[in-house]
């Protein structure tokens, strides 16, 4: 006579057993089961690139400086510090430019970034940093046109949307050089790909 516990044992494993063969049964199924299709719609609202050179998936809305210099002072000062010249966990992102030719490199986005709209990219992709994605287009907008006019980038009435942003002339737009190496070229492969 079987314990109770061996036979609950027993009972456990000839379960695992039956269903570790069924589904080792589906796995040989000659239609595979990878869920359904994604529409074009689906991926719409993941679909957040931005070509930085020109801005082109750059979003509808605008911001200005002002509106930047409050939501700032809401949700960045207490990382990025007064006027944005550096807080309790990150360096300034302002100043600099001209630098990045230099040994004394001060990074900001005045300094390093050769097209503005990959500032926009970069606020509205990661930060703010406890909630990256949270913020609107209009939002990241006007933070965008904040710390482009703390930079001396555009004048303090400024207002950038996706036109405007675009034609900011970033200091170190040249500063870069065309990784023009044979094996860096690649060709987008749809279907029949080799």
């Amino acid at each position: 006579m079987l314990s109770h516990k061996f036979a609950g044992t027993l009972a456990l494993l000839v379960f695992v057993s039956l269903a570790f063969e069924a589904a080792h049964a589906q796995s040989q199924s000659s239609t595979p089961r990878f869920g359904r299709s994604i529409s074009e719609a689906d991926i719409a609202a993941w679909n957040i690139d931005i070509r930085t050179s020109d801005g082109k998936g750059l979003p509808s809305g605008k911001g200005s400086v002002g509106e930047g210099k409050a939501l700032y002072a809401a949700q960045c000062v207490a990382c990025h510090g007064e006027d944005a010249k550096g807080g309790s966990t990150y360096g300034t992102m302002v100043g600099g430019i001209g630098s990045f030719t230099t040994n004394t490199r001060v990074l900001t986005p005045g300094s390093m970034y050769p097209y503005a709209p990959i500032l926009f990219d970069y606020i509205r992709r990661a930060m703010p940093m406890d909630r990256p994605q949270t913020l609107s287009a209009d939002e990241v907008y006007a933070v965008s046109a904040y710390l482009l006019n703390l930079n001396g980038l555009v004048p303090a009435d400024a207002v950038m949307d996706a036109a405007r942003l675009a034609q900011v002339q970033m200091p170190n737009r040249n500063g870069f050089m065309l990784d023009d190496r044979p094996d860096t070229k690649s060709l987008r492969c749809m279907s029949n790909c080799r």
